[in-house]
């Protein structure tokens, strides 16, 4: 009810230390929970002011109140109760977030039922994973984790799409990692599920975040924060595949009224071992013809250390501003081990010579991420401006080597061995600079806009020696040096309006991009130039209480990976490598989304997106020497259709699936230097997640969990089906401060990839099989105060750079 202003006058002048604190009180499931108790507390002391009951709306309201730091203590019969962040009181009326209470322990003919979040929930414009409420997904690395999440597949690499789509932007708490490729994929290895409490996965980001990734937004949010003392979690994981994995961790948050400092450690070791397939037909251009054949069997292993560090802080100066910073470390090392023995074949299939390849990388990797930042707010209304600072720096180290022999048909070696030595030195600089601003005009509009400044400098060496039993001697035709700068220059702003049942968002971001590459070895040097607009449009009606729909469009680019700019020649092994390519063009997407929720548990999703100069990985064929690289491949058209479910089956039984039926569309031409050959790949795929959940006993939960994936297109090779079966079973110990969880992941060994490529004169089969059948055991204890707070939303400028860095590990 909206008070008469020369009464708000009045009461102001008269009671001028009088303010109002209200909110609401829902259930999980959005219901409201009326006759709820709800107390106003001291924030210093935590001691009891007042007390009052919600209304049938769930709602509740405190008037009269001095001017200063509060907690709202919200309860209910058979609910958990929860604690709000330090409400600091300064102007006439304050509303606070919702309070929601999950349902607490309840018994029931003998039998526990413990209410908690889903797996995953489905919000408007993204799906939320909630990682604690699946105890399947202890002792998995974030990469695991994705691979089992709604709509994400992972690539033999560890290359990471959504819903058929690669060009993924990765964040964490909101802000960039700094990282892309292999680099990337190392780090999600290192991060373990005991750190995170959701992922957020957005198909339809809005105009403040970067329009790089042509498939969406990936935010993975990490525990932290607490209302006031000491709060923290410890964890220790270990995993027995055919190596052992283990890990440790201790994350720690202090909170006062001003201060608050939070900090982390996470240390461990990888170990995975696999064996790589690869089938080869030599195909003459000139005649169309198979010329000869090749197969081999490569053992691989690949191992190392990591540790991650974090620390940060916040301070509130006055009840308006608040400034901190965060800064990550990481450092490791790591190894790739492989044994590649080729057979070389004659069209007949009879043995023309072979090819024994004995290949090692080894590496030592540091990085350094720095953010500060600084928020202002000017009033209640939730006008605010934020500005943040962004640096990086990631520095790695790798030496690798290959040892060739060469063989005939009887075994008998031919020539001398060739010995091939490589140091590949890699730096990158990124420095960030952004500012946001949000402005409400009343409670059904709001503007947001903002302005952001990049630098990028990469410097990449490769320095190859080669020796053929006369001595070691540079290989000047395969050592290199580039140098890449870059300078990206944004600007956007989004209007966002409610109006009775329809919600309204439109947005405009604009993009600078300025970059020069420079081939010191080849002295070469390209420079590109180029400014585009991405324009978000959102539509969301509530038709009632059991239909919402919504529509949206965004387009999106995705800029080349600096590696994937530089024309350095990496060994796989004596037949295979892989080189960068710097004529590669940023890609540009469309995407139409429609939607429908029924009874806000069922959300039916169907898509349309077209992607021109699509960035490819493909293969390409010399002689008998296939290597990879990346080319803008004209287009690519995808139309599917998604529905998730999350329902509970009894009081103590949930469920929650997803299924996604999309068809990809690839066309375009292929040069193999002498022709260009059409090429079309059209699949319709098939992928699904399931996930059911028990709760028994008071302290038992098991789940059993699964994804499949029908044959689909990674650019242009096509894969086969594949997926995985997982179980666990978890105990809460220790006044229910601890937990252990033991499990299985891949129980049937099914997560196999296999595919092929064939178009031109490509014809490649690969199958590679992974340690993935995993037994672990994992334990978890929180100590101090429970009750988690929400913490500021930190997110860095750097959000496109630091996704295309690829440094390490290849």
């Amino acid at each position: 009810m909206r008070v008469p202003a020369l009464f708000l006058l009045i009461a102001m002048q008269t009671t001028a230390h009088a303010q109002r604190i209200s909110g609401a009180v829902a259930g999980v499931d959005h219901t409201p929970l009326e006759k709820a108790s709800v107390s106003l507390l001291q924030a210093r002391d935590s001691a009891t002011i007042t007390t009052t009951a919600t209304d049938k709306n769930g709602l509740f309201r405190f008037d009269k109140i001095k001017a200063g730091s509060y907690l709202i203590l919200a309860s209910s019969v058979g609910h958990t109760p929860v604690y709000s962040s330090v409400i600091k009181l300064d102007q006439s009326a304050i509303t606070i977030d919702t309070l929601v209470l999950e349902k607490t322990t309840t018994q029931m003919k003998g039998v526990v039922v413990i209410a908690k979040r889903p797996p995953f929930e489905v919000k408007a414009g993204k799906t939320v994973v909630n990682v604690d409420a699946s105890p399947s997904n202890a002792g998995l690395n974030v990469l695991e984790l994705l691979e089992k999440s709604p709509g994400i597949s992972v690539d033999n690499d560890g290359n990471v799409s959504l819903k058929g789509k690669a060009g993924v932007t990765i964040l964490v708490d909101g802000k960039p990692t700094y990282m892309s490729g292999q680099q990337l994929t190392n780090f999600l290895k290192s991060m373990q599920s005991s750190q995170l409490d959701q992922i957020e996965i957005m198909t339809a980001p809005p105009a403040k975040y970067d329009a790089a990734g042509n498939s969406g937004v990936i935010n993975i949010k990490t525990k932290k924060g607490t209302i006031k003392g000491m709060n923290g979690t410890a964890n220790v994981g270990y995993d027995q595949g055919f190596y052992p994995r283990y890990n440790a961790g201790l994350n720690i948050n202090y909170r006062n009224d001003k201060l608050n400092i939070f900090g982390g450690y996470e240390g461990g070791h990888w170990d995975n071992k696999g064996v790589l397939y690869l089938n080869r037909k030599f195909i003459d251009p000139a005649i169309s013809t198979v010329t000869g054949t090749s197969d081999q069997a490569s053992d691989r292993r690949n191992f190392g250390n990591y540790n991650n560090l974090k620390l940060g802080m916040d301070y509130n100066f006055t009840k308006k501003d608040v400034a901190g910073f965060v800064v990550n470390g990481g450092f490791g090392q790591w190894n790739e081990e492989q044994n590649s023995p080729s057979n070389i074949r004659y069209p007949d299939g009879a043995i023309n010579y072979k090819l024994l390849s004995i290949g090692k990388n080894t590496g030592n990797f540091n990085n350094v991420t720095t953010n500060l930042n600084y928020k202002h707010s000017f009033d209640s209304t939730g006008k605010e401006l934020s500005i943040d600072l962004d640096q990086a720096y990631y520095n790695n180290k790798g030496l690798a080597t290959l040892q060739t022999k060469a063989l005939d048909a009887q075994d008998v070696q031919n020539g001398n061995i060739v010995n091939l030595l490589g140091h590949q030195p890699s730096e990158i600089n990124i420095y960030s600079f952004k500012t946001d601003y949000v402005h409400p005009f009343n409670k059904t509009t709001k503007l947001e806009a903002g302005i952001k400044t990049s630098f990028v400098n990469t410097n990449n060496r490769v320095e190859y020696q080669r020796d053929t039993s006369t001595g070691w001697y540079p290989d000047l035709a395969r050592s290199n040096h580039f140098i890449y700068k870059e300078n990206i220059n944004a600007a956007y702003a989004t209007i966002s309006k409610s109006a009775k049942k329809w919600e309204l968002t439109g947005g405009l971001r604009v993009e600078n991009t300025s970059s020069k590459g420079d081939l010191i070895t080849g002295d070469s040097v390209f420079t590109r130039n180029y400014t585009n607009l991405f324009p978000t449009v959102a539509i969301g009606f509530n038709a009632n209480d059991k239909n919402q729909f919504n529509i949206s469009y965004n387009r999106r680019i995705t800029r080349p990976d600096y590696d994937n700019l530089n024309p350095f020649v990496y060994f796989l092994d004596s037949l295979t490598f892989g080189k960068g390519n710097p004529y590669l063009k940023p890609q540009f997407t469309n995407n139409i989304e429609l939607s429908h929720t029924f009874k806000k548990f069922l959300t039916t999703t169907l898509n349309y997106t077209v992607t021109n100069d699509i960035i490819t990985q493909l293969l390409k064929q010399e002689g008998d020497k296939t290597f990879q690289t990346n080319e803008n491949f004209s287009k690519m058209r995808q139309l599917g259709i998604a529905v998730t479910a999350n329902f509970p089956v009894t009081k103590w039984w949930n469920l929650n699936l997803y299924t996604n039926l999309y068809n990809n569309d690839f066309e375009g031409l292929y040069n193999d230097g002498r022709k260009n050959y059409p090429v079309r790949i059209q699949i319709t795929s098939f992928t699904g997640n399931g996930t059911s959940t028990m709760t028994f006993a008071k302290l038992w939960a098991f789940e059993l969990s699964g994804w499949y994936r029908s044959k689909a297109t990674e650019g242009l090779m096509v894969s086969n089906s594949m997926g995985a079966l997982n179980a666990a079973l978890s105990y809460k110990v220790m006044k229910e401060k601890g937990t252990v969880k033991v499990g299985v992941r891949d129980i049937f060994k099914t997560q196999v990839f296999s595919g092929y490529a064939r178009y031109a004169i490509v014809d490649t089969d690969l199958k590679n099989t992974r340690d993935s059948r995993q037994f672990n055991v994992s334990f978890t204890y929180k100590f101090g105060k429970n009750n988690i707070a929400p913490v500021r939303n930190r997110r860095g400028g750097a959000g496109d750079e630091q996704n295309r860095v690829k440094s390490g590990g290849n």
